[in-house]
């Protein structure tokens, strides 16, 4: 496998995850919405075999924070302790069947969700904004979808 191709791939999902990120909706369907940065890096950690993986994570995070306007920092922490647990199942979630993938796409979303609510909890108080814990369900839901397609823009 070429080196520069599994980055081509990731600079391709990561502006589609900013879209997607940045589409404009009420705020109980962006709240509740998966974390789409989360799901495709989640699939790109996975399929290809690259060094330096935290590192991404922390620069697609801090960019996730610019675009979003959330403090610098939150995101990127979040899904640098997603992407940790990701690497430790990676073995196994690349030869699991699809309703195991969902059940560790839910558990990261989870580790993602606790870091964000985590460091927006002790900078901004506790909020009352309960979407936020529809997040790691719509995740898990939305991953044959995600993974489907990006199994197909892999392949062409």
């Amino acid at each position: 496998m070429n080196i520069q191709r599994p980055y081509l791939f990731l600079f391709k999902i990561t502006l589609f995850a900013f879209i997607l990120s940045a589409l404009p909706f009420n705020e109980a369907i962006l709240d509740s919405s998966p974390f789409w940065m989360l799901l495709l890096y989640s699939y790109w950690l996975v399929n290809f075999p690259v060094k330096g993986s935290l590192f991404i994570a922390l620069i697609l995070g801090v960019l996730l924070d610019i675009l979003q306007g959330d403090l610098l920092g939150q995101n990127a922490l979040a899904l640098i302790m997603a992407s940790i647990f990701i690497n430790n199942v990676k073995q196994s979630f690349y030869v699991s069947n699809l309703s195991t993938q969902q059940v560790y796409v839910f558990l990261s979303s989870s580790i993602y969700l606790a870091f964000f609510f985590l460091t927006h909890a002790l900078i901004h108080g506790l909020t009352d904004n309960y979407y936020l814990l529809l997040a790691p369900l719509t995740s898990a839901l939305i991953w044959p979808v995600v993974r489907f397609f990006l199994a197909k823009c892999r392949h062409q």
